[in-house]
């Protein structure tokens, strides 16, 4: 991963201006810097959730990207399960769009034809045991199988950053951004 040139800019005035790094594969990094000074925002412009006023980020084909992000209510209305499986973010595409069909009153031959196109890449997405590889990791990370199912609402703040992680390790990710993991 690397970056060319980035600006980011809230008014006249540039949070940070023509950042360019490089990553090298097996390295650990970290950010530190005063409050306010951009460093969340960098995160997020890492990860490809806030577009800079300039520059590129660049990250190889086919890489997986995890992300620990600080939010943690974003996922209230969400099942603990599901939270985790949206860390791989294209199994919960085909995922979110086959439970749609699916729960149609009456399926089209062209909702019968989109949802076996779903199955055959839900396939082999290994979506068929996203469940169980999501629990595996909520039980290492120390969330007894009975929050499993239960809404990210009724999970104290401290055991949602856990979750979160989980979120973010889901999809065997190659990069990792972890914005203030021990907050």
């Amino acid at each position: 991963m690397s970056t060319a040139n980035i600006t980011m800019q809230f008014g006249p005035k540039p949070l940070f201006e023509n950042v360019s790094v490089k990553f090298g594969a097996g390295n650990r990094y970290g950010l530190i810097g005063a409050n306010g000074c951009g460093k969340s925002t960098f995160m997020k412009i890492l990860g490809g959730d806030l577009e800079p006023s300039g520059g590129q980020v660049m990250l190889e084909p086919n890489v997986r990207l995890g992300k620990l992000r600080q939010d943690q209510f974003a996922y209230e209305e969400f099942t603990v399960l599901d939270t985790v499986i949206m860390g791989h973010e294209e199994l919960w595409k085909v995922k979110a769009e086959r439970d749609r069909i699916y729960s149609l009153p009456e399926m089209s031959e062209d909702d019968g034809m989109a949802v076996a196109e779903l199955e055959t890449e839900f396939a082999e997405m290994d979506g068929y045991t996203a469940e169980s590889r999501a629990g595996e990791l909520l039980l290492g990370l120390g969330i007894g199988i009975e929050q499993h199912n239960g809404p990210m609402s009724e999970v104290s703040p401290g055991w949602k950053l856990r979750v979160l992680l989980a979120q973010a390790l889901f999809s065997d990710p190659e990069v990792l951004l972890l914005d203030e993991p021990t907050n």
